[in-house]
């Protein structure tokens, strides 16, 4: 089954859409946690985030080697989710205020080679695979050329993810509107 990409704002709804696509397969599920524990207020989210998903619900956590992750998870008879792509993208840029100009994030080696595999690796996996992601370029322009950078970079990202996607489902105020399949 392709692999169906889940677009939303912060507090759309996006993760809870996808946890329901999950339960409704009635396969087993994991989830891929891309998030870090960096500050108090992070752990407070992934906790709940935790919390909400049924405790069969396993979670491998991968803040940054996603490809090998799914091709490790995405089996037939299995659901994953991966939740999200967005903080992956931001774990991935994290030397990114390293660059001579705030222009090109292709100048990271680990965040090309990294979006390349997942590229690559998402026609052929197997299973149920549900990615979450945020749609951050419906908001404000960001003030510093590194928040635009990675705004610009979301939204590559989201437009190739969705091209290999068989579905793609936006969400907003907890609706789901099919975009594609």
């Amino acid at each position: 089954m392709p692999a169906h990409l889940i677009l939303g704002g912060a507090r759309s709804g996006k993760s809870r859409y996808a946890e329901t696509l999950a339960l409704g397969t009635g396969l087993p599920v994991t989830v891929i946690a891309t998030a870090e524990a960096l500050d108090a207020e992070m752990a407070s989210r992934i906790r709940r985030h935790q919390q909400d998903r049924p405790h069969a619900w396993r979670t491998v956590e991968t803040p940054l080697a996603l490809a090998d992750a799914l091709r490790r998870e995405a089996q037939l008879g299995r659901c994953v989710i991966v939740d999200c792509l967005t903080l992956w993208l931001m774990n991935l840029m994290a030397d990114a205020d390293t660059l001579a100009s705030a222009l090109d994030a292709d100048a990271l080696p680990r965040l090309r080679a990294e979006r390349a595999a997942l590229l690559d690796c998402l026609p052929g996996l197997r299973g149920d695979v549900l990615l979450v992601a945020n749609e951050v370029g419906l908001g404000l322009v960001p003030e510093t050329p590194l928040g635009r950078l990675f705004r610009d970079e979301a939204g590559r990202l989201n437009q190739s993810v969705a091209a290999l996607c068989g579905r793609v489902t936006f969400v907003a105020a907890g609706l789901p509107l099919a975009l594609k399949g």
